[in-house]
Protein backbone atom coordinates (compact mmCIF):
# COMPACT_ATOMS: atom_id res chain seq x y z
CA UNK A 1 0.00 0.00 0.00
CA UNK A 2 0.95 3.65 -0.80
CA UNK A 3 1.84 5.78 2.07
CA UNK A 4 1.15 8.81 1.17
CA UNK A 5 -2.03 10.37 2.82
CA UNK A 6 -5.16 11.61 -0.04
CA UNK A 7 -8.18 13.10 1.09
CA UNK A 8 -11.41 13.90 -1.62
CA UNK A 9 -13.76 16.74 -0.18
CA UNK A 10 -16.80 15.31 -1.33
CA UNK A 11 -18.87 12.23 -1.81
CA UNK A 12 -20.18 12.72 -5.07
CA UNK A 13 -19.98 10.77 -7.79
CA UNK A 14 -17.02 12.47 -8.31
CA UNK A 15 -15.39 11.88 -4.92
CA UNK A 16 -16.47 8.04 -5.25
CA UNK A 17 -14.74 7.52 -8.78
CA UNK A 18 -11.56 9.44 -7.34
CA UNK A 19 -11.65 6.85 -4.22
CA UNK A 20 -11.96 3.82 -6.40
CA UNK A 21 -9.03 4.87 -8.78
CA UNK A 22 -7.03 5.68 -5.96
CA UNK A 23 -7.61 1.75 -4.29
CA UNK A 24 -6.87 0.35 -7.36
CA UNK A 25 -3.62 2.13 -7.20
CA UNK A 26 -2.62 1.33 -3.81
CA UNK A 27 -3.73 3.92 -1.87
CA UNK A 28 -6.11 4.15 1.43
CA UNK A 29 -7.93 7.54 0.78
CA UNK A 30 -10.42 9.53 3.12
CA UNK A 31 -13.38 11.06 1.67
CA UNK A 32 -14.95 14.47 4.19
CA UNK A 33 -18.60 14.59 3.13
CA UNK A 34 -20.78 17.41 5.10
CA UNK A 35 -23.56 15.57 4.73
CA UNK A 36 -24.85 12.13 5.89
CA UNK A 37 -24.67 9.79 3.18
CA UNK A 38 -23.06 9.72 -0.30
CA UNK A 39 -24.24 10.38 -3.69
CA UNK A 40 -24.18 14.05 -3.92
CA UNK A 41 -26.75 15.63 -6.52
CA UNK A 42 -28.23 11.77 -6.68
CA UNK A 43 -30.34 10.94 -3.82
CA UNK A 44 -33.37 8.73 -3.36
CA UNK A 45 -36.11 9.49 -0.52
CA UNK A 46 -38.64 6.72 0.40
CA UNK A 47 -41.58 8.77 0.95
CA UNK A 48 -44.61 7.12 2.62
CA UNK A 49 -43.69 4.37 0.72
CA UNK A 50 -42.98 5.66 -2.64
CA UNK A 51 -39.56 5.50 -4.25
CA UNK A 52 -38.69 9.37 -4.88
CA UNK A 53 -35.27 10.34 -6.89
CA UNK A 54 -34.02 14.01 -5.77
CA UNK A 55 -35.10 15.44 -9.41
CA UNK A 56 -36.11 13.53 -12.37
CA UNK A 57 -32.73 11.68 -13.18
CA UNK A 58 -31.79 8.73 -15.69
CA UNK A 59 -29.06 6.95 -16.08
CA UNK A 60 -27.83 6.25 -20.13
CA UNK A 61 -26.71 3.07 -20.36
CA UNK A 62 -24.51 3.66 -23.24
CA UNK A 63 -22.17 6.66 -20.99
CA UNK A 64 -18.48 4.86 -21.51
CA UNK A 65 -17.46 5.95 -17.78
CA UNK A 66 -20.60 4.21 -16.18
CA UNK A 67 -20.14 1.18 -18.41
CA UNK A 68 -16.76 0.82 -16.73
CA UNK A 69 -17.33 1.53 -13.15
CA UNK A 70 -20.87 0.49 -12.67
CA UNK A 71 -22.06 -3.32 -12.56
CA UNK A 72 -25.70 -2.51 -14.48
CA UNK A 73 -26.82 -6.27 -13.37
CA UNK A 74 -26.84 -5.89 -9.73
CA UNK A 75 -27.98 -2.39 -10.23
CA UNK A 76 -31.54 -4.02 -11.82
CA UNK A 77 -31.69 -1.59 -14.47
CA UNK A 78 -35.47 -0.53 -15.20
CA UNK A 79 -35.10 0.60 -19.18
CA UNK A 80 -37.44 2.85 -20.25
CA UNK A 81 -38.69 2.96 -24.53
CA UNK A 82 -37.30 4.67 -26.89
CA UNK A 83 -39.93 7.13 -27.40
CA UNK A 84 -41.89 10.11 -26.08
CA UNK A 85 -45.73 10.99 -25.34
CA UNK A 86 -46.34 14.31 -26.49
CA UNK A 87 -48.82 16.49 -25.67
CA UNK A 88 -50.44 19.22 -27.75
CA UNK A 89 -54.11 20.74 -28.19
CA UNK A 90 -55.57 18.67 -25.36
CA UNK A 91 -54.23 15.39 -27.63
CA UNK A 92 -51.85 13.33 -26.89
CA UNK A 93 -49.40 11.33 -29.80
CA UNK A 94 -46.69 9.18 -29.29
CA UNK A 95 -43.29 9.58 -31.08
CA UNK A 96 -40.59 6.98 -31.02
CA UNK A 97 -37.91 4.78 -32.75
CA UNK A 98 -40.23 2.19 -34.70
CA UNK A 99 -36.25 0.47 -35.49
CA UNK A 100 -35.86 -0.35 -31.63
CA UNK A 101 -39.81 -0.40 -30.70
CA UNK A 102 -41.47 -2.01 -33.09
CA UNK A 103 -44.83 -0.70 -31.29
CA UNK A 104 -44.06 2.70 -32.02
CA UNK A 105 -44.20 2.44 -35.44
CA UNK A 106 -47.77 3.52 -36.69
CA UNK A 107 -48.20 6.22 -34.21
CA UNK A 108 -44.85 7.71 -35.20
CA UNK A 109 -45.58 7.45 -39.28
CA UNK A 110 -49.16 8.52 -39.09
CA UNK A 111 -47.88 11.81 -36.13
CA UNK A 112 -48.58 15.43 -37.92
CA UNK A 113 -46.19 16.71 -34.85
CA UNK A 114 -43.11 15.94 -36.98
CA UNK A 115 -43.21 15.85 -40.32
CA UNK A 116 -42.22 13.15 -42.91
CA UNK A 117 -39.44 15.37 -43.90
CA UNK A 118 -38.29 16.21 -40.60
CA UNK A 119 -38.75 12.01 -39.55
CA UNK A 120 -36.06 11.03 -41.90
CA UNK A 121 -34.07 13.71 -41.18
CA UNK A 122 -33.95 12.71 -37.05
CA UNK A 123 -33.19 8.90 -38.67
CA UNK A 124 -30.23 10.33 -40.30
CA UNK A 125 -29.07 12.11 -37.21
CA UNK A 126 -29.26 9.31 -35.57
CA UNK A 127 -27.25 7.46 -38.38
CA UNK A 128 -24.90 9.86 -38.32
CA UNK A 129 -24.09 10.36 -34.48
CA UNK A 130 -23.86 6.52 -34.13
CA UNK A 131 -20.81 6.30 -35.81
CA UNK A 132 -19.42 9.56 -35.06
CA UNK A 133 -16.27 9.32 -32.27
CA UNK A 134 -17.12 10.70 -28.99
CA UNK A 135 -13.49 12.39 -29.70
CA UNK A 136 -14.64 13.96 -32.80
CA UNK A 137 -18.23 14.96 -31.49
CA UNK A 138 -15.60 16.80 -28.72
CA UNK A 139 -13.32 18.54 -31.06
CA UNK A 140 -16.43 20.18 -33.12
CA UNK A 141 -16.78 23.88 -33.49
CA UNK A 142 -19.26 24.43 -31.10
CA UNK A 143 -23.08 26.02 -31.73
CA UNK A 144 -25.77 26.54 -29.69
CA UNK A 145 -28.38 23.44 -30.09
CA UNK A 146 -31.18 26.11 -31.60
CA UNK A 147 -28.65 26.81 -34.32
CA UNK A 148 -27.56 23.41 -34.85
CA UNK A 149 -30.97 22.37 -35.55
CA UNK A 150 -31.96 24.71 -37.88
CA UNK A 151 -28.34 24.26 -39.98
CA UNK A 152 -29.43 20.35 -40.16
CA UNK A 153 -32.92 20.97 -41.73
CA UNK A 154 -35.28 20.87 -38.74
CA UNK A 155 -38.07 22.37 -39.10
CA UNK A 156 -39.58 24.89 -36.87
CA UNK A 157 -42.77 22.72 -36.43
CA UNK A 158 -40.16 19.48 -34.93
CA UNK A 159 -38.24 21.97 -33.13
CA UNK A 160 -41.38 23.57 -31.20
CA UNK A 161 -42.83 19.88 -31.32
CA UNK A 162 -40.18 17.51 -30.02
CA UNK A 163 -36.34 18.92 -29.68
CA UNK A 164 -37.17 21.88 -27.65
CA UNK A 165 -39.55 20.34 -24.76
CA UNK A 166 -36.88 16.95 -24.67
CA UNK A 167 -34.19 18.49 -24.64
CA UNK A 168 -35.16 21.20 -22.25
CA UNK A 169 -35.68 18.78 -19.80
CA UNK A 170 -32.35 17.38 -20.45
CA UNK A 171 -30.37 20.64 -20.51
CA UNK A 172 -32.59 22.41 -18.04
CA UNK A 173 -32.74 25.67 -19.85
CA UNK A 174 -35.87 26.77 -22.36
CA UNK A 175 -33.92 28.16 -24.90
CA UNK A 176 -31.45 25.24 -26.51
CA UNK A 177 -28.46 27.76 -25.86
CA UNK A 178 -26.47 24.70 -24.93
CA UNK A 179 -23.71 23.45 -26.76
CA UNK A 180 -23.76 21.97 -30.18
CA UNK A 181 -21.06 19.06 -28.38
CA UNK A 182 -23.94 18.67 -26.11
CA UNK A 183 -26.15 17.97 -27.66
CA UNK A 184 -24.75 15.15 -30.42
CA UNK A 185 -23.28 14.01 -27.23
CA UNK A 186 -26.10 13.04 -25.72
CA UNK A 187 -28.10 12.00 -28.58
CA UNK A 188 -25.53 9.52 -29.76
CA UNK A 189 -26.03 8.03 -25.97
CA UNK A 190 -30.07 8.08 -26.97
CA UNK A 191 -29.23 6.34 -30.15
CA UNK A 192 -26.83 3.94 -28.66
CA UNK A 193 -28.40 2.56 -25.52
CA UNK A 194 -31.41 3.09 -23.22
CA UNK A 195 -32.16 5.86 -20.56
CA UNK A 196 -32.72 3.78 -17.13
CA UNK A 197 -32.93 3.83 -13.37
CA UNK A 198 -31.93 1.39 -10.60
CA UNK A 199 -34.87 -0.42 -9.46
CA UNK A 200 -34.23 1.22 -6.16
CA UNK A 201 -33.78 4.68 -7.54
CA UNK A 202 -31.26 6.67 -8.78
CA UNK A 203 -29.15 6.84 -4.99
CA UNK A 204 -28.64 2.86 -5.93
CA UNK A 205 -25.70 4.18 -8.00
CA UNK A 206 -23.50 6.03 -5.26
CA UNK A 207 -24.45 3.58 -3.10
CA UNK A 208 -22.92 0.91 -4.80
CA UNK A 209 -19.73 2.48 -5.47
CA UNK A 210 -19.07 3.04 -2.10
CA UNK A 211 -19.85 -0.62 -1.48
CA UNK A 212 -17.12 -1.05 -3.84
CA UNK A 213 -14.63 0.57 -1.80
CA UNK A 214 -12.50 -1.20 0.35
CA UNK A 215 -9.77 0.65 1.62
CA UNK A 216 -11.62 4.49 2.17
CA UNK A 217 -12.20 5.58 5.17
CA UNK A 218 -15.56 8.36 5.44
CA UNK A 219 -15.96 11.03 7.67
CA UNK A 220 -19.78 12.08 7.34
CA UNK A 221 -21.75 15.16 8.99
CA UNK A 222 -18.00 17.40 8.47
CA UNK A 223 -17.63 20.23 6.54
CA UNK A 224 -14.69 21.53 5.75
CA UNK A 225 -14.54 25.69 5.79
CA UNK A 226 -10.62 26.30 3.70
CA UNK A 227 -8.13 24.57 1.81
CA UNK A 228 -4.90 25.57 1.83
CA UNK A 229 -1.92 23.64 0.50
CA UNK A 230 -1.73 20.54 2.27
CA UNK A 231 -4.24 22.52 5.00
CA UNK A 232 -7.45 21.58 5.36
CA UNK A 233 -9.47 23.76 7.93
CA UNK A 234 -12.51 22.34 9.73
CA UNK A 235 -16.05 24.90 10.70
CA UNK A 236 -15.60 23.14 13.58
CA UNK A 237 -12.05 24.53 14.09
CA UNK A 238 -10.25 21.51 13.67
CA UNK A 239 -7.24 20.99 10.94
CA UNK A 240 -6.44 17.61 8.98
CA UNK A 241 -3.25 17.64 6.87
CA UNK A 242 -2.58 15.47 3.09
CA UNK A 243 -0.53 15.09 0.84
CA UNK A 244 -2.79 15.80 -1.78
CA UNK A 245 -6.26 17.06 -1.40
CA UNK A 246 -8.92 16.36 -4.13
CA UNK A 247 -11.29 18.55 -4.15
CA UNK A 248 -14.52 16.56 -5.41
CA UNK A 249 -16.82 20.20 -5.28
CA UNK A 250 -17.67 23.56 -6.25
CA UNK A 251 -13.80 24.54 -4.64
CA UNK A 252 -14.90 28.42 -4.54
CA UNK A 253 -15.73 28.96 -1.38
CA UNK A 254 -13.44 26.57 -0.19
CA UNK A 255 -9.69 28.10 -2.25
CA UNK A 256 -8.65 31.77 -1.59
CA UNK A 257 -7.77 32.47 -5.14
CA UNK A 258 -8.43 35.37 -8.14
CA UNK A 259 -8.47 33.24 -10.81
CA UNK A 260 -11.22 31.15 -8.20
CA UNK A 261 -14.50 32.17 -9.57
CA UNK A 262 -17.75 30.88 -8.42
CA UNK A 263 -19.97 28.61 -10.82
CA UNK A 264 -23.00 29.17 -11.88
CA UNK A 265 -25.55 26.65 -12.09
CA UNK A 266 -29.21 25.35 -13.53
CA UNK A 267 -31.58 25.49 -11.55
CA UNK A 268 -35.28 22.85 -11.49
CA UNK A 269 -37.86 21.61 -9.44
CA UNK A 270 -39.63 18.01 -9.47
CA UNK A 271 -43.06 17.82 -8.14
CA UNK A 272 -44.39 14.41 -7.13
CA UNK A 273 -48.21 13.30 -6.85
CA UNK A 274 -50.05 10.25 -6.87
CA UNK A 275 -52.89 9.00 -8.78
CA UNK A 276 -55.21 6.38 -9.02
CA UNK A 277 -54.91 5.49 -12.69
CA UNK A 278 -52.65 6.58 -15.38
CA UNK A 279 -52.23 8.81 -18.57
CA UNK A 280 -49.24 6.85 -20.27
CA UNK A 281 -49.11 3.15 -19.95
CA UNK A 282 -45.44 3.00 -20.97
CA UNK A 283 -42.48 3.94 -19.23
CA UNK A 284 -41.96 6.43 -21.69
CA UNK A 285 -41.63 10.62 -21.14
CA UNK A 286 -44.52 12.70 -21.66
CA UNK A 287 -43.71 16.15 -22.94
CA UNK A 288 -45.79 19.47 -23.21
CA UNK A 289 -45.31 21.58 -25.83
CA UNK A 290 -47.52 24.53 -25.02
CA UNK A 291 -44.72 27.48 -24.84
CA UNK A 292 -46.75 29.47 -21.97
CA UNK A 293 -46.69 26.25 -19.38
CA UNK A 294 -44.93 25.95 -16.63
CA UNK A 295 -44.71 21.80 -16.88
CA UNK A 296 -41.83 20.71 -19.01
CA UNK A 297 -42.47 16.42 -18.61
CA UNK A 298 -43.79 13.97 -16.94
CA UNK A 299 -42.54 10.80 -15.89
CA UNK A 300 -44.86 7.73 -14.24
CA UNK A 301 -42.87 6.16 -12.18
CA UNK A 302 -44.45 3.21 -11.63
CA UNK A 303 -44.45 2.36 -15.48
CA UNK A 304 -40.75 0.73 -13.92
CA UNK A 305 -40.18 -1.53 -11.30
CA UNK A 306 -38.94 -0.19 -8.39
CA UNK A 307 -37.88 -1.70 -4.62
CA UNK A 308 -41.20 0.19 -2.53
CA UNK A 309 -44.55 -1.26 -2.91
CA UNK A 310 -46.91 2.02 -3.87
CA UNK A 311 -50.38 2.26 -3.00
CA UNK A 312 -51.32 4.31 -6.18
CA UNK A 313 -49.31 5.43 -9.24
CA UNK A 314 -46.87 7.75 -8.65
CA UNK A 315 -45.59 10.20 -11.38
CA UNK A 316 -43.16 13.22 -11.75
CA UNK A 317 -43.50 16.99 -12.69
CA UNK A 318 -40.36 18.72 -14.09
CA UNK A 319 -40.20 22.55 -13.96
CA UNK A 320 -37.64 24.28 -15.74
CA UNK A 321 -38.47 27.65 -16.29
CA UNK A 322 -37.84 30.59 -14.25
CA UNK A 323 -41.00 31.86 -12.13
CA UNK A 324 -41.91 33.67 -9.24
CA UNK A 325 -44.80 31.24 -7.06
CA UNK A 326 -44.28 29.92 -3.76
CA UNK A 327 -44.56 26.32 -3.08
CA UNK A 328 -48.52 26.50 -2.81
CA UNK A 329 -49.12 28.41 -6.13
CA UNK A 330 -46.44 26.77 -8.31
CA UNK A 331 -48.43 23.44 -6.83
CA UNK A 332 -51.95 24.81 -7.59
CA UNK A 333 -50.44 26.00 -11.38
CA UNK A 334 -49.02 22.66 -12.07
CA UNK A 335 -52.17 20.66 -10.77
CA UNK A 336 -54.28 23.42 -13.00
CA UNK A 337 -52.25 22.50 -16.67
CA UNK A 338 -51.74 18.66 -15.34
CA UNK A 339 -55.98 19.05 -15.81
CA UNK A 340 -56.49 21.29 -18.38
CA UNK A 341 -53.19 20.07 -20.90
CA UNK A 342 -52.40 16.82 -20.04
CA UNK A 343 -56.23 15.42 -19.21
CA UNK A 344 -54.80 14.09 -15.78
CA UNK A 345 -56.89 15.03 -12.64
CA UNK A 346 -57.80 12.82 -9.37
CA UNK A 347 -54.41 13.57 -8.06
CA UNK A 348 -52.56 14.09 -4.43
CA UNK A 349 -49.63 16.13 -3.77
CA UNK A 350 -46.76 14.24 -2.46
CA UNK A 351 -43.50 16.01 -2.38
CA UNK A 352 -41.71 18.99 -4.10
CA UNK A 353 -37.60 19.22 -5.04
CA UNK A 354 -36.45 22.59 -5.00
CA UNK A 355 -32.78 21.91 -7.06
CA UNK A 356 -31.06 25.45 -7.40
CA UNK A 357 -27.48 23.44 -8.30
CA UNK A 358 -29.10 20.79 -10.41
CA UNK A 359 -26.54 20.85 -12.90
CA UNK A 360 -23.29 23.45 -13.53
CA UNK A 361 -23.80 25.99 -16.55
CA UNK A 362 -20.53 25.40 -18.82
CA UNK A 363 -20.29 27.80 -21.29
CA UNK A 364 -17.33 25.81 -22.59
CA UNK A 365 -17.55 21.74 -22.28
CA UNK A 366 -15.18 19.14 -23.31
CA UNK A 367 -14.79 15.24 -22.66
CA UNK A 368 -11.39 15.03 -20.92
CA UNK A 369 -8.69 17.79 -19.50
CA UNK A 370 -5.73 17.12 -19.32
CA UNK A 371 -4.08 16.98 -15.37
CA UNK A 372 -2.95 19.83 -16.08
CA UNK A 373 -5.52 21.92 -15.88
CA UNK A 374 -7.17 20.23 -13.05
CA UNK A 375 -3.94 20.40 -10.65
CA UNK A 376 -4.05 23.98 -9.07
CA UNK A 377 -0.42 22.88 -7.18
CA UNK A 378 1.59 20.27 -5.83
CA UNK A 379 -1.15 19.60 -3.09
CA UNK A 380 -4.84 20.69 -4.92
CA UNK A 381 -6.31 19.06 -7.62
CA UNK A 382 -10.00 19.76 -8.84
CA UNK A 383 -13.03 17.42 -9.73
CA UNK A 384 -16.64 17.37 -10.61
CA UNK A 385 -18.53 17.88 -13.88
CA UNK A 386 -18.60 21.40 -13.41
CA UNK A 387 -14.95 21.14 -14.92
CA UNK A 388 -16.22 19.13 -18.23
CA UNK A 389 -19.65 18.92 -18.95
CA UNK A 390 -22.99 18.05 -17.11
CA UNK A 391 -23.36 14.91 -17.05
CA UNK A 392 -23.18 11.25 -14.72
CA UNK A 393 -20.33 10.66 -17.61
CA UNK A 394 -18.58 13.43 -17.02
CA UNK A 395 -19.07 13.55 -13.03
CA UNK A 396 -17.24 9.90 -13.45
CA UNK A 397 -14.50 10.55 -15.80
CA UNK A 398 -13.53 13.69 -13.84
CA UNK A 399 -13.01 11.68 -10.78
CA UNK A 400 -10.62 9.47 -12.25
CA UNK A 401 -8.98 12.25 -14.17
CA UNK A 402 -8.22 14.01 -10.63
CA UNK A 403 -6.99 10.47 -9.11
CA UNK A 404 -4.55 10.10 -12.24
CA UNK A 405 -3.64 13.38 -11.67
CA UNK A 406 -2.59 13.03 -7.94
CA UNK A 407 -1.00 9.51 -8.81
CA UNK A 408 1.34 11.76 -11.26
CA UNK A 409 1.85 14.27 -8.82
CA UNK A 410 2.92 12.15 -6.27
CA UNK A 411 5.00 9.91 -8.28
CA UNK A 412 7.00 12.68 -9.60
Amino acid sequence: MRQEQVYIIGAGISGLIAATVLEKNGFKPIIIESTDSVGGRVKTDIVNGYQLDHGFQVLLTSYPAAKKYLDYTTLELQKFLPGTVIFKNKKKSILGDPLRESSFLFSTLFSNLVNFSDKLKIFKLSKLLKKKSISAIFTEKELTTIDYLINFGFSNHAIQNFFLPFFSGIFLETELQTSSRMFEFIYKMFSTGHAAIPKAGMEAIPTQLKNNLKQTTFLFNTKVKNVADTKIELVDGSVLYSDIIIIATDASKLINSDGNQEKTWKSCQTLYFTTPSKSIQKPIIGLITDPLSLINNIFYHTNLATNSLPEEELFSVTVVKDHHLHEDLLIKEVTKELTLLCGIDNLQFLKLYDIPKALPNCEDVHYKVSSEEITLNNHIILAGDHLLNGSLNAAMLSGELAAMAAIKVLDN
